[in-house]
């Protein structure tokens, strides 16, 4: 692909990783078009209480609503861990309705999405309620170029219009995989008249005031729907897959002791067309609704490679992608930002965005395909050998923990995230699995993290102020927010309840 002139790049979402892809996309000085089907930024983060009442469980291919984010949300990394490197996430008390906690709810996420795209200038280039409904080559399979075909999206999620078709120099893809459920197969589901949803539809807890519900999966969307339920239902049964796995630490065994309606279980054997439903025990419970929350696939129906790239069976894996990002056959005009899980975000997406950036304006180059095929190959093997399941495929970590930093350090110039953050991280991990309903509010930093904090909020926060208001940071406070040695043992971050 020449590299001698602007580019025209399209990118999906307008989510936390479309929001990345576009701001690094600029400052390279690429044509940046942005498509977004709601109608703001945000991504999951923009709460909408809208389901698909017709179809709670999510089974249609694409869902037609995106959103999947309930009411009650809170972050299960603390806010320090998260945000752009020259954009932290600062809390903003003296902002009205923003939400100052160092784990706050779901509506702070969402205000500083905001905050990021009007600091950086990115409105323009975001068309709002606009639905990419086809990405296909034009010219394949050298010099390829993107037709993308897209349509205006009315306000109950319908089109309308005519569709209108462009065609772009490369596609970046940025739509996220929190929106299409992956259901269980379970005996009965097809037959159990009573309520069933993903958690893809679950909202508020209302609706099922003193009701008897079964929620099947341990998760944290799991754990967290539970406790949201137990002030209202009548029951609240959870069914794992293993006991035993959701007992090893405290924190499920302090919710169970801490309410008393509510029940852990095996998995589900069978739904009853009487309304039972009958667990791996052979004990069973008479319910109103089940709720399954067993995550998500990742879904790209719009998009036509002819094969070239794909999602597997298992709505896990998304391939072959070079280094969760390229796909071989098709680098550098096709990509993908946000793929990876289990990830410090944006942190991370802010590294895949910058690397897809510099490979796209010619300041970086790609390997051969074959080699980076090769790399792929070598790469599902390590997995594989490593017993990681397939729904696991991207989650960065599982095998390496260091993955995420090598990956970081080795495709961009981003700083290195600091030690105290890593061990903040930690400590929230450590405490959300002694006692999930209060580890989020609890006060037990060490002076490390004590004083790392308070660096961050005063260089972060004039960061913070100097973006929105179009200065710069001194360079000596820079160099005091990054200057930190890279840690040794990296862990994983998840940046929601989601999963």
């Amino acid at each position: 692909m020449a590299t001698d002139r602007i580019k025209k790049v399209c990118v999906v979402g307008a989510g936390m990783s479309g929001l990345a892809a576009a701001r690094e996309l600029r400052r390279e000085g690429l044509a940046v078009t942005v498509m977004e089907q709601r109608s703001d930024v945000g991504g999951q983060w923009l709460y909408d209480p809208r389901t698909d009442a017709d179809d709670p469980l999510g089974a249609a291919v694409p869902v037609k609503m995106h959103g999947s984010m309930y009411a009650s949300v809170r972050l299960i990394s603390a806010r320090e861990c998260m945000g752009f490197s020259d954009f932290q996430f600062v809390p903003r008390p003296g902002a009205a309705g923003r939400d100052a906690r160092r784990f706050p709810g779901r509506r702070e996420v969402y205000c500083y999405l905001k905050d990021f795209c009007a600091a950086f200038g990115l409105a323009d280039a975001i068309r709002l309620n606009t639905r990419v409904v086809r990405v296909a080559m034009v010219a394949p399979p050298r010099n390829v170029k993107w037709l993308v075909r897209s349509v205006r999206v009315e306000l109950d999620g319908g089109e309308e219009g005519v569709s209108v078709e462009e065609v772009f120099d490369a596609v970046v893809i940025a739509n996220g995989h929190y929106s299409q459920p992956r259901l269980p197969k379970i005996q009965g589901m097809e037959e159990w008249s009573r309520r069933q949803l993903h958690s893809h539809s679950y909202r508020v807890p209302d609706p099922y005031s003193n009701e008897v519900v079964v929620i099947v999966g341990c998760g944290d969307s799991g754990l967290d729907i539970a406790l949201d339920l137990s002030s209202v239902a009548k029951e609240v049964h959870l069914s794992a897959k293993s006991v035993e796995a959701a007992t090893s630490t405290p924190a499920v065994s302090k919710m169970l002791a801490n309410h008393a309606g509510m029940r852990l279980h095996p998995q589900v054997d069978r739904l009853c067309e009487d309304g039972r439903v009958v667990f791996a025990d052979g004990s069973c419970v008479v319910a109103d609704t089940v709720i399954y929350c067993t995550g998500y696939r990742y879904s790209f129906p719009f998009l036509d490679t002819t094969g070239a790239v794909g999602v597997d069976a298992g709505g896990g894996r998304v391939g072959p992608l070079y280094e969760h990002t390229f796909p071989p056959a098709l680098a550098p005009s096709l990509s993908f930002v946000g793929v990876p899980m289990r990830v410090f975000a944006p942190w991370f997406f802010e590294a895949q965005a910058r690397w897809v950036a510099l490979v796209l304006s010619g300041k970086a180059a790609l390997p051969p395909e074959e080699e980076m095929m090769q790399a792929v190959r070598e790469h599902y093997r390590a997995r594989e050998l490593a017993g990681v399941p397939a729904h696991l495929a991207h989650a960065i970590p599982v095998v390496d923990r260091s993955e995420i930093w090598q990956f970081v350090y080795r495709h961009s110039d981003l700083p290195r995230m600091e030690d105290w953050k890593v061990e903040l991280f930690m400590s929230s991990l450590l405490n959300s699995k002694d006692d999930r309903e209060a580890f989020r509010d609890r006060d037990d930093d060490t002076e490390s993290i004590r004083e790392g904090q308070r660096i961050w909020r005063r260089v972060a926060g004039a960061q913070y102020e100097a973006a929105c208001s179009g200065d710069h940071v001194h360079a000596d406070d820079a160099e005091a927010l990054a200057g930190a040695p890279k840690p040794p043992l990296p862990a994983p971050c998840q940046v929601s309840t989601m999963n």
